[in-house]
């Protein structure tokens, strides 16, 4: 149920009324009563709005204990937020600490710029502040805390707004803040931001579940209080020291789990509930026997968070047991610490800040909120972007290690120390010729620890190795630091690239006899300045050959017939023994591979119903596919692999190696052993650079047996790089 807040100031007997009535401290009332004389000095009115939002968010932390400075800073906020105050006059007014709380809140605004819909992205204006933001959370957890009180006041603020108004904010809450609130353990805030914005989203089933809860309460009341006093006397009786009373019902998870199980109000198990607090973990396992060995219990409604904890950290043992007259009670039970730590989450670890923030406690400290508010952003957003980075940098689990000076630096598990070199700067990266960690020499290759202290010995010559780009032997982990020694590899490169990229287009157009048509916009919808640019990009593999001949068959006139990939006009082949694709919703129709994608078993596929061909198998991101399927949907059909495979597919694989004597003969042994059937080779050597690139035609069976390949052909001596590509068919 929605909490009803009482601190509404109407003259100082009654507010001091009020605070005592909290249950704060002597110090903590003294320093608002001060505060609220300092604000009448400064033409700030009893009846004003956002004073009275300032008390009402004080009372809010008052129940999560939080300290002096920071119930200041929740009374102050809503004027200085709204700009009645200036930042000069709090700072000579009130304690050190409370400035850099409120500009720490106000920081927060930033939250707001995540992109909540699916399709939208963030900007990199609104990504810098997110991550300010971020830091700023970490820095002092309890301005998180205030920022959550302060949407709560809004959401009680917008309860007479109109309608639109009332459910953008609730929308807001349970897309950002409710999330933020559970992710960091703050129980008593979730479930209010939660039921405050299913009243405004869902009013009727808020009023239908409120007014049936209303209706059975005196029944239940007396149904719970002969409960309570059962399983008190069974506590006393076992000798185990234990708390028993109800606990609070919220409506909006009583909706939630009517939704999820499909029940009805009368059949929830959690309208019934009873806490059990002890004082140690024995005790809980104790007060659980005597609760199973009195009631029976329903073995699929029990979870022990206690030896299992949610990624919240939430820690309590749940079951749900057939009491008197057969209704079922569920049933908490959890040490005292557990129970503060479930109703004020990081709230009630705050105090890290104080002695230990220079030590290692604080340090772990820290690391502990920044996981769980990178693990909040991942559950928020969902722009492609950003999820992305998210992914590969953020998301995963992280190393924190120091630079010589004691900075701080996290990165992704697994990195090395060229990752920490590219991180402190390219010029770093590039010239690292060696690492220590406390001192002691260690490989490019070692996995940094969190703690370690890490120097990296540089020489005066940029020169990375191509081995750092391979993936398979350990040198670089993050996308960042990889980014970085390919564009260094593509600068060097550029000459080469540029020639490579021109033989590639000009023989795949003199092959589709395609002309190269309107120049300005190809450059347009690649995004490069220039056609060397263009080419450049195609020869180092940054732009997609087939993209770039797609994009021009695009722009030639259409006929009637669907343009088909010369490719695709071969003459079909017998059809085999046994269909290797089953295609859903049409009859025995004859398919073949798609030359332009060449599908593999393992790869997902779709089918394209061609004129006079029968049905055509693509890979599903296939350009020349969704070419055809924009132009012609209605020939779209699904299709997948059958249970067995009568004969090989064609793929295509591309080597790029430094030339040797052997090379080719080392290639080719693997593929004998491996029994790869080698249908067309060629190759193009480089004398000048002593490099050379092999283009192969295999005949292969499934996609394993390709990854399998191409892994042990990366793994001969000299050999750069082997890729599966679609840019050549002559089939």
């Amino acid at each position: 149920m929605v909490t009803v807040r009482h601190v509404h100031r109407t003259d100082s007997t009654e507010l001091l009324s009020r605070l005592t009535a909290l249950k704060l401290s002597e110090q903590k009332i003294d320093a608002l009563l001060t505060a609220e004389s300092w604000l009448l000095q400064h033409e700030v009115t009893p009846d004003e709005p956002k004073l009275r939002d300032g008390w009402e968010m004080v009372e809010i932390l008052s129940e999560l204990r939080m300290d002096k400075d920071a119930l200041l800073a929740a009374l102050l906020f809503p004027l200085f937020d709204a700009g009645v105050l200036a930042a000069e006059s709090i700072e000579d007014s009130f304690p050190k600490a409370v400035l850099p709380m409120l500009l720490a809140v106000k920081q927060m605004e930033a939250i707001r710029s995540i992109p909540l819909g699916a399709n939208q992205t963030l900007q990199p204006q609104q990504a810098d502040n997110l991550r300010r933001m971020l830091l700023a959370m970490v820095e002092d957890v309890r301005a998180v805390v205030i920022k959550l009180a302060s949407q709560i006041c809004e959401l009680r603020n917008v309860k007479n707004a109109d309608e639109e108004t009332r459910v953008l904010a609730a929308k807001e809450t349970n897309a950002i803040f409710a999330p933020l609130a559970n992710r960091l353990g703050i129980g008593q805030i979730k479930w209010e931001l939660e039921d405050l914005a299913f009243r405004y989203l869902h009013p009727q089933l808020y009023k239908q579940i409120a007014s049936l809860l209303e209706e059975k309460r005196l029944d239940r009341e007396q149904f719970m209080q002969d409960f309570v006093a059962q399983v008190e006397r069974k506590m006393a009786e076992a000798g185990v020291n234990a708390e028993v009373y109800g606990r609070p019902k919220h409506i909006f998870s009583i909706w939630k789990k009517m939704q999820k199980k499909q029940l009805a109000f009368d059949q929830l198990y959690d309208i019934r509930a009873v806490r059990i607090v002890t004082e140690k973990v024995q005790d809980c396992y104790a007060a659980l026997g005597l609760v199973h060995t009195s009631w029976r219990h329903l073995p699929t409604e029990f979870d022990d968070y206690i030896a299992t904890p949610k990624q919240n950290g939430y820690q309590s043992i749940h079951t749900v047991v057939i009491g008197p007259q057969g209704r079922a009670v569920e049933i908490q039970i959890r040490t005292r610490q557990m129970h503060e730590d479930a109703e004020l989450g990081v709230a009630a670890h705050w105090k890290y800040k104080e002695g230990a923030q220079h030590g290692r406690e604080g340090y772990d400290e820290k690391i502990g909120w920044l996981r769980k508010l990178l693990q909040w952003q991942e559950e928020v957003v969902d722009s492609a972007d950003l999820a992305e980075e998210l992914r590969n940098q953020v998301t995963e689990d992280r190393v924190y290690v120091f630079t010589p000076k004691g900075d701080i630096v996290d990165l992704p598990l697994g990195s090395t120390p060229l990752d920490f070199a590219y991180y402190v700067h390219s010029s770093v990266g590039h010239r690292c010729i060696g690492a220590k960690i406390s001192g002691r020499i260690v490989p490019f290759t070692y996995q940094l620890k969190t703690g370690d202290q890490v120097e990296i010995l540089t020489g005066r010559e940029q020169n990375p190795s191509r081995d750092w780009l391979n993936p398979h032997l350990g040198y670089l982990k993050s996308s960042r630091a990889r980014s970085k020694v390919q564009y260094w590899f593509r600068q060097q490169d550029k000459d080469k690239n540029l020639a490579a990229g021109r033989d590639l287009l000009d023989s795949e157009l003199a092959k589709l006899n395609l002309p190269m048509e309107h120049p300005a916009k190809v450059l347009q919808r690649f995004n490069v300045n220039s056609m060397d640019e263009l080419l450049v990009g195609i020869g180092g593999g940054d732009i997609k050959l087939t993209q770039v001949v797609h994009y021009l068959q695009s722009q030639q006139p259409k006929s009637n017939e669907p343009e088909i990939d010369p490719r695709l006009k071969q003459k079909p082949s017998a059809p085999r023994v046994q269909s290797d694709v089953v295609v859903q919703g049409v009859g025995n129709l004859l398919t073949h591979m798609a030359g332009c994608c060449q599908p593999l078993p393992g790869d997902a596929i779709i089918g394209y119903i061609t004129q006079g061909r029968g049905i055509a198998v693509h890979r599903d991101d296939c350009e020349q596919f969704k070419l055809m399927e924009s132009q012609h949907p209605e020939r779209v059909v699904e299709a997948t692999w059958g249970d067995q495979y009568a004969s090989g597919y064609a793929v295509d694989i591309r080597i790029l190696a430094h030339d040797r004597n052997g090379l080719l003969r080392d290639i080719t042994s693997i593929l004998a052993n491996e029994k790869a059937n080698v249908t067309q080779m060629n190759s193009h050597s480089n004398i000048k650079e002593q490099s050379v690139v092999i283009n192969m035609t295999l005949e292969l069976y499934n996609q394993d047996t390709l990854n399998k390949l191409l892994s042990k052909v990366s793994q001969v001596p000299d050999v750069l790089e082997a890729k599966r590509c679609h840019q050549q068919s002559n089939h």
